[in-house]
């Protein structure tokens, strides 16, 4: 099936009517996230688009309305666009915002140009979850499937001992914009054995999440592989891994696959988030 716009834009859509001055329409651009914002008439159509640039040109002419900057109209897609075509609209007219319109008209969403990278990723982590069911499936002769679902983070057995701060920065800031894939999960009984995805869910842990998205992969015929013990199992025991508080943060080392050029800014303290010297 086919992904659509529908799919991944975003619903609550930062806006400015056109009858708002430049100076409020500022304001407005400064306290979101995007670098322009749709510009709405009394009906809620879609008029037109204001961008940074345009906004920093006229910065002098704080009291003069949208309505007389603005060249009228701008690039659109519907919801029932298909995602990579609205990408390429994107790509090649250069857009990080791209306006979504419903059969009216009205503005009914906002395409962003991270929207997009996060479908990428969240495309890319099926083929992980059906890679581990086709490698247990194997491993014991018996059937595996996997679903998508939240998954608590207190509950987690981690199976990596160590991660790299650096890394858990990149983390924190995919989990602040709603693109972070979902970790991967063997629930096991009472279990929930933690696949990959552990710089995700310590980031998430530190920021005082409770949550995470991930694929939960669990075996068809449970009373069966409820006693083995899986090579997951062991590893954690063996490193005495009980939650996802027990993994050691490396704040000396650079994760292998980054290269930092910079000094790393640490935004958290985790001695001063709730949850991460001890249980939430």
């Amino acid at each position: 099936m086919s992904v659509r716009v529908r799919d991944y834009m975003v619903l609550e859509v930062e806006h400015v009517r056109d009858t708002a001055t430049i100076a409020e329409a500022t304001r407005t651009l400064l306290r979101g996230r995007h670098h322009g914002l749709p510009v709405t008439d009394s009906r809620g159509k879609l008029v037109g688009f204001v961008s940074a640039k345009e906004l920093l040109r006229h910065a002098a002419e704080g009291e003069t309305r949208l309505a007389k900057i603005i060249r009228p109209g701008t690039i659109t897609a519907s919801p029932d666009t298909g995602l990579d075509d609205a990408a390429r609209v994107m790509f090649r007219f250069g857009l990080r915002d791209l306006p979504i319109i419903d059969g009216d008209g009205r503005l009914c969403g906002l395409l962003a140009n991270l929207d997009v990278v996060r479908s990428h990723f969240e495309r890319a982590s099926p083929l992980k979850a059906d890679t581990l069911k086709r490698l247990l499936g194997e491993r014991y002769n018996l059937p595996f499937s996997f679903h998508r679902g939240l998954v608590p983070i207190d509950r987690l057995t981690p199976t990596q001992w160590k991660v790299y701060e650096d890394e858990l920065e990149g983390r924190r800031y995919e989990l602040e914009r709603g693109f972070a894939e979902p970790v991967l999960v063997l629930q096991k009984g009472a279990s929930w054995i933690l696949v990959d995805g552990h710089h995700r869910a310590l980031a998430a842990r530190e920021m005082g999440l409770t949550q995470l998205q991930a694929f939960i992969l669990t075996c068809d015929r449970p009373e069966e592989f409820a006693p083995l013990e899986t090579g997951f199992e062991r590893l954690a025991r063996d490193h005495h891994l009980a939650t996802v508080a027990d993994i050691e943060i490396d704040r000396s080392a650079h994760h292998p696959l980054v290269e930092v050029t910079t000094q790393l800014i640490r935004r958290f303290d985790p001695a001063l988030v709730r949850g991460t010297s001890g249980e939430p």
